[in-house]
């Protein structure tokens, strides 16, 4: 053989090698971000501290470009908050407080029934107890005043399906923080398509009796909320998926601070989600370190 063949296939083999290289760690580098808008402003819990999370998980994944809208504060002027939501392809929801104008509320309803896409980020769960389109959007939430009764059924997952539960209560109710363990209920749902069937969640509050309209509502993930830890020993749901009209909603009960944001399986649902409720698919991998049935894998 010539000298020249040895020259060349090494050159051949290393291009291909780049080539495999390329595909496997950047597979959405290709992209042009998707807009993501975070509202805040409000919180019932330390907004300050996790929007600023929110937008660097979804600034450093590539996928999304992340702008953040501050409402005022409680009691102020909500006139002056006017979000220009078509322009974005999801909306994060970080918010619990005053309520909007009627005209953000219909404007905020006309995105998402058209086809934008939502996430409820935890306590945004907790928000607008009186809407009725939130409510329906987000399927399921807590505190505010919620009961079953007004606010419709509390939801659980026994043998296999989902339960509505009538029984009269207060909605809303968490234990005190611990890891617990998620288990993957919809394994065909592109957000939780591979994921292992049951992971370590990092010391967070297990939301339990959430109660709402439940309407077009998957129920994609559950975690057992212990009597053990004042819990009430049901199976409730963490990770949701509604559909409102032509709109996507992603709704996670996971993430009380930025410590229970470090969970690698927090993390990868998170931006999954995201990308399901702006796009209707999932094409990110994941992650080599997501957390396993015996073991929490944290990011700091």
């Amino acid at each position: 053989m010539s000298r020249t063949y040895f020259r060349f296939v090494p050159a051949v083999l290393a291009a291909l090698g780049m080539l495999l290289t390329f595909s496997v760690a950047a597979p959405c580098a290709d992209r042009t971000p998707l807009k993501a808008l975070i509202v805040d402003g409000q919180n019932n819990h330390a907004w300050k501290d996790t929007t600023p999370v929110l937008k660097k998980l979804l600034d450093e994944s590539k996928l999304f470009q992340a702008t953040v809208i501050t409402t005022p504060p409680k009691g102020g002027d909500m006139s002056t908050f006017r979000p220009d939501f078509a322009a974005y392809d999801v909306i994060v929801m970080n918010y619990t407080g005053d309520s909007w104008t009627e005209e953000i509320n219909a404007a905020f309803e006309k995105y998402v029934r058209g086809g934008g896409g939502v996430v409820i980020f935890h306590a945004a769960d907790n928000a607008f107890p009186d809407w009725k389109a939130y409510n329906e959007m987000i399927a399921v939430g807590g505190w505010e005043n919620r009961t079953t009764e007004k606010s419709g059924p509390s939801i659980h997952y026994r043998d296999g399906k989902i339960v509505r539960d009538t029984t009269p209560r207060k909605c809303g109710h968490h234990g005190p923080r611990q890891p617990f363990l998620v288990t993957n209920r919809n394994t065909k749902h592109p957000i939780t398509k591979g994921l292992p069937k049951t992971w370590m969640h990092a010391s967070d509050e297990l939301y339990d009796s959430l109660c709402g309209p439940a309407v077009n509502l998957d129920v994609l993930a559950t975690a057992y909320s212990d009597p053990a830890n004042k819990g009430i020993g049901e199976n409730e749901p963490m990770l949701m998926t509604i559909r409102y009209g032509k709109g996507r909603v992603f709704h996670t009960a996971l993430g009380h601070d930025p410590a229970a944001m470090e969970c690698v399986g927090f993390i990868s649902t998170l931006l999954r989600g995201t990308e399901w409720a702006a796009t209707g698919k999932v094409k990110q991998p994941i992650p080599a370190d997501f957390p396993t049935a015996g073991a929490v894998s944290l990011r700091k």
